[in-house]
C-alpha cells in the first residue's frame, strides 16, 4: 500500500497536472477584486484531496476525459465556496494559517465571492451539457445545507445523538466525497451499479475523514496546524464530546454542558474538557469507530478490477484516516 501522498498523486500525476489548467482558467474573472480572490485562493490551496479522489474513481472504470476535468472543477470550485462560506459563518480570521477572505475583505464581498465561485462550476456544466453531474452536485449542495443547519440547531440543546452525528457528517462532509468519487466514475464507463458502489465508498471514506478531523481537535500536540479546542468553543457537539456527554453522571453532564456553555471560549475550560474525555477513553472510541467507517469504505472495492488506481484509492482511504495534517 502506497504510504505517502506524493505516491498516491503519482498515479495520477499528468491529470493532475492538467487539471491545474483547467482549474486556473476556472477561477479567472474579469472583475478585478474577483480575479484577485481567486487568485489568492489558488496560491493557498490545501492537498486538492477532493480532485484526486475524482481522477482515481475515473481511472477506476476508463480514461480520464475532459468530463472527468469539469468534474474536478466543479468539485473543487465547490469546496472553494464552502469553505469562503464556513468562515463566514464561523466569524473565522484564518485558514490554512492565512488570512481568511472574510478577515481581507469583510463579510459581504466574502459570501458573494463564494457565491461566485460555485456559479462558476455551475456555468461550466451547463455550458458543456453534463446535466448529471449537476443533478449529483445540486443534491451535494442541498445536503451540505441541510446538514449544517441541522447541526446549528442542535447544537443550542447540546442534545445531539452519535445517530444525530452520522446523519450530520454524512450530509456535510461525506456527502462531497461521496460526489468526487460518484462523479469521477460517472465520466468514464462505470456502470449504474458501480457507480453507486464508488458513491458508499465516498459516503464512507468521508464519515472516516471527519472523525479523524474530530479527534485533532482533542489533541493539543496535534500536527494538522488547526490548533485545538476550536469544536468545543464553538459549541460544536463532535463524537469525542457526545461519547463524553453519553458516558457521564447526570451531574456530571449538567456540569460539562454549563462549562462549555458558560466559558467554552477559555483555555482552561477547554483542557478541561480534553482531559474528561481521555479519561472516559472517548478518543479511543472515536478511532475505533473511525477503523469501522474505513472498513467499510474498502469493502466497497471488492468488486472492482484490481489497478494501480484502485491500489491508489484504498491508500487515499487510509491516509485520510491516519494522516498527522
Amino acid at each position: 500500500m502506497m504510504t505517502t501522498l506524493d505516491d498516491i498523486k503519482s498515479v495520477v500525476s499528468d491529470e493532475l497536472s492538467q487539471f491545474e489548467a483547467f482549474y486556473i482558467d476556472a477561477l479567472h474573472s474579469d472583475n478585478f477584486l474577483l480575479d484577485r480572490i481567486g487568485r489568492y485562493t489558488l496560491k493557498h490551496k490545501g492537498k486538492q484531496l477532493r480532485p484526486l479522489f475524482v481522477f482515481l474513481a475515473a481511472k477506476c472504470f476508463g480514461k480520464v476525459n475532459d468530463s472527468t476535468y469539469r468534474a474536478a472543477t466543479f468539485i473543487e470550485l465547490l469546496h472553494s465556496a464552502t469553505l469562503i462560506h464556513d468562515d463566514v459563518v464561523d466569524d473565522a480570521a484564518e485558514r490554512r494559517g492565512f488570512a481568511s477572505i472574510n478577515a481581507m475583505y469583510k463579510n459581504k464581498i466574502a459570501v458573494l465571492a463564494g457565491d461566485y465561485l460555485l456559479s462558476k462550476g455551475m456555468m461550466i456544466a451547463l455550458e458543456n451539457r453534463d446535466y448529471q453531474m449537476l443533478d449529483m452536485i445540486s443534491e451535494t449542495v442541498r445536503n451540505m445545507s441541510e446538514g449544517e443547519i441541522f447541526q446549528l440547531e442542535k447544537a443550542k440543546k447540546f442534545d445531539i445523538s452519535e445517530e444525530d452525528y452520522y446523519q450530520i457528517i454524512e450530509k456535510k462532509t461525506a456527502s462531497l466525497i461521496a460526489s468526487c468519487c460518484a462523479i469521477g466514475a460517472v465520466s468514464t464507463s462505470a456502470t449504474p451499479e458501480q457507480v453507486e458502489a464508488m458513491r458508499k465508498f465516498g459516503i464512507f471514506a468521508g464519515t472516516a475523514f471527519q472523525i479523524r478531523d474530530d479527534i485533532f481537535d482533542y489533541q493539543p500536540d496535534n500536527a494538522s496546524g488547526k490548533g485545538y479546542g476550536n469544536d468545543i468553543r464553538e459549541h460544536k457537539m463532535t463524537l469525542p464530546l457526545i461519547h463524553l456527554i453519553k458516558n457521564s453522571s447526570s451531574i456530571e453532564r449538567i456540569l460539562i454542558i454549563s462549562k462549555i456553555r458558560l466559558s467554552g471560549k477559555r483555555r482552561r475550560t477547554i483542557d478541561s474538557i480534553i482531559q474528561k474525555a481521555n479519561k472516559k477513553n472517548s478518543l479511543a472510541y472515536c478511532e475505533e469507530k473511525m477503523n469501522l467507517f474505513a472498513q467499510q469504505a474498502e469493502n466497497q472495492l471488492n468488486n472492482i478490477i484490481d489497478s494501480d488506481a484502485k491500489d491508489a484509492l484504498k491508500s487515499l482511504l487510509y491516509y485520510c484516516i491516519k494522516r498527522e495534517i
